[in-house]
């Protein structure tokens, strides 16, 4: 794979990590069809978690929207239908170890500390930054496709859409650091 595939590849799944706050084995598992819906890319995908079974929803970015127009090229040429084709055998996907040392490299490369930051941390980092600006852990629980023990087991369809509006106000790569998002209001979210 040549270089310029390479990083349009571990851009597309760095963008991809954030916003869709997946853990490592739902994020190598996306599939094409997933993202696209015909010949454009859908503002919110969803995907059977494996782990829990449950579905989840997430967002899409203008940024990572960009990174998948870049990288679609790349997974069409290889003819898979998994968005991150292992590069060995592009009938199956990239592995959650390889996921995991890439995310190990590029921690390495901003000079932090390999030992406090993994694939969990990319699964958090949106989900952490919504929680700090708005406080509303309800959302965020929707967001990652977890619940508590005391939440009923089925989430509304407004509960997901209200969380998902939350989620698309968050803007981590915002140049304008003071601009805070608004709080969603009658809701109680």
């Amino acid at each position: 794979m040549p270089e310029a595939s390479g990083a349009t590849r571990e851009l597309t799944l760095f963008n991809l990590a954030i916003d869709s706050k997946l853990r490592a084995c739902d994020l190598v598992r996306l599939r094409v069809e997933h993202l696209w819906s015909g010949s454009s890319i859908r503002d919110r995908a969803t995907i059977i978690q494996k782990r829990t079974k449950r579905p989840v929803q997430f967002e899409v970015t203008e940024q990572t929207k960009i990174a998948l127009v870049a990288w679609l090229p790349f997974v069409r040429r290889n003819g898979g239908g998994y968005l991150f084709p292992s590069r060995p055998k592009t009938s199956q996907h990239l592995s959650t170890r390889q996921y995991a040392r890439i995310v190990h490299r590029w921690v390495a490369c901003i000079g932090l500390d390999t030992s406090g930051y993994g694939t969990h941390s990319m699964r958090r980092t949106k989900a952490a930054q919504i929680y700090r600006k708005t406080g509303n852990l309800r959302a965020v629980q929707i967001l990652l496709g977890t619940r508590s023990s005391k939440e009923p087991s089925d989430t509304s369809a407004f509960e997901v859409d209200v969380a998902l509006r939350i989620a698309e106000q968050i803007e981590l790569y915002s140049t304008d650091h003071r601009r805070e998002p608004r709080r969603t209001e009658g809701t109680g979210y």
